[in-house]
């Protein structure tokens, strides 16, 4: 065995030595990052759930559609797809076009804080702690 395959607990042909060698991308099971991880999930989906529920009741109030047509077109929205149904009336072209909007500040935000606990999980791992910075100057 080499030493450099000594120091990360392999021999030459990528076997294990028994000892596990520390992964930067190896997360514990008890680590805080995957309760992190299921709160932002768990907010993200109030977040899609809030917007599809918007969008459903906009539809269905300013073009009369059914809650099937309804969900059809606020998801195909809400997922950056566009509307399928052809719009009648004013206000429901005045509506999808601010719920438009609307859905794609959602899916901004929602992917901000998805990411966040990854984010922050890689800054720990790397020690970018801004805290000893200012202690040290």
């Amino acid at each position: 065995m080499t030493e450099h395959a000594a120091d990360h607990g392999r021999t030459d042909n990528g076997g294990s030595s028994g000892r596990r060698s520390r992964s930067l991308f190896r997360v514990p099971r008890n680590s805080p990052l995957w309760g992190r991880l299921g709160r932002s999930i768990a907010i993200w989906f109030c977040l899609m759930l809030f917007g599809l529920t918007v969008g459903m009741a906009g539809y269905s109030g300013f073009e009369g559609m059914g809650w099937r047509d309804s969900y059809l077109n606020a998801a195909m929205i809400l997922s950056g797809m566009g509307p399928v149904t052809e719009l009648k009336t004013d206000g429901g072209k005045l509506f999808a076009g601010t719920y438009a909007i609307f859905s794609g500040l959602v899916i901004v935000l929602a992917t901000g804080v998805v990411l966040s606990p990854i984010v922050q999980h890689v800054l720990h791992v790397f020690h970018a702690d801004t805290d000893d910075d200012e202690r040290k100057g």
